[in-house]
Order: structure tokens, then sequence, then C-alpha cells
């Protein structure tokens, strides 16, 4: 276990999670405000390999890591935490069938939680301006708007910043 929170575990993917791992990353709809586009089953099969591979590469700075449910250990999505010591940052997905329950919320009281433990003092999050639930999830958590952009998809995007 990574880190838990009121209602959820974050623990590393393991080569188990690979069927809702590929329903979350082929989902059009999850990956609407992300980079990336939907992949094959093959596809995904082979990226949640290679993330489980980089938790024993030393200087990794790319951390990929399931949230499941505390109750029935049920697969809702992942979190990211990309560490490279000038903007780190921090993300999650979610299955569709989890979103407004307040998961996303909860993970990032976590995720800021875990991060101050690992001692880092700034944590960033990126946000696509229709994605208004992800952006309320950082303002309620007192992220401030660092700048706006628009990202490599043509989408208005904002850079978010919490010094912890």
């Amino acid at each position: 276990m990574i880190f838990e929170t009121e209602r959820l575990i974050i623990r590393r993917l393991c080569v188990e999670d690979i069927d809702a791992f590929h329903k979350l990353e082929s989902n059009v709809n999850v990956l609407k405000y992300a980079t990336g586009n939907p992949k094959s089953y093959i596809e995904n099969e082979t990226e949640l390999k290679t993330l489980i591979l980089k938790y024993n590469t030393s200087k990794n700075g790319f951390w990929i890591y399931a949230i499941v449910r505390k109750t029935d250990n049920q697969f809702l999505g992942t979190v990211a935490l990309v560490k490279d010591n000038l903007d780190d940052e921090i993300g999650y997905r979610f299955l569709e069938e989890f979103w407004k329950l307040g998961y996303g919320a909860e993970v990032c009281v976590g995720l800021i939680t875990y991060c101050k433990k690992l001692k880092m003092d700034k944590i960033v999050g990126y946000v696509v301006d229709e994605n208004i639930a992800s952006s309320k999830i950082l303002e309620n958590n007192n992220f401030k708007i660092k700048n706006t952009f628009i990202n490599d998809e043509g989408l208005a995007e904002k850079k978010y910043e919490l010094y912890l």
C-alpha cells in the first residue's frame, strides 16, 4: 500500500488489474481531458506491464498506482505522481461509473498528505478548462492557478500549483 484514505487504498498496479485498466484507458470519456487516445487491449496490457516494471527502476520519477475501494477491493482508477523536482505533478483518473461520488476529492487530499510525507515542496496539476469537476477539486484544496495555455490537443488548460 502506498497510502490510504477513508474509503480508498492506493497501491501498486499488478497484472491482475488488466481488465479494469483496459476499461479505464480505452474509455473515450475518461480520456476526453487527458493526453492520449483510447488503446487496444494489447496496447494497454503492454503499458500496464511497463508501468509495473518501473516500480523496480532506480531513479524512476513516473509513478502510476491503482486506486481501489476498501470495502470490496474494486479497482476505481489510477493516480499519477510525476517527480522531477521542478514541477512535481499529481493526477488521477477514475472509471466513469465512479464519477461524482467524491473519490476525486478524497484521493486529492490523500495525495497532498502523501506528498508532504515525501517532503516535496510544491505539487502541480494540469486541468483542461472544460473539466470543471477537477478544477473545483484542486481549487477546494488551495491550489492556485499558475498560468493558462492551449495544450497540444488545442484545448484551453490551466496549470495549478500548491506549495506544501
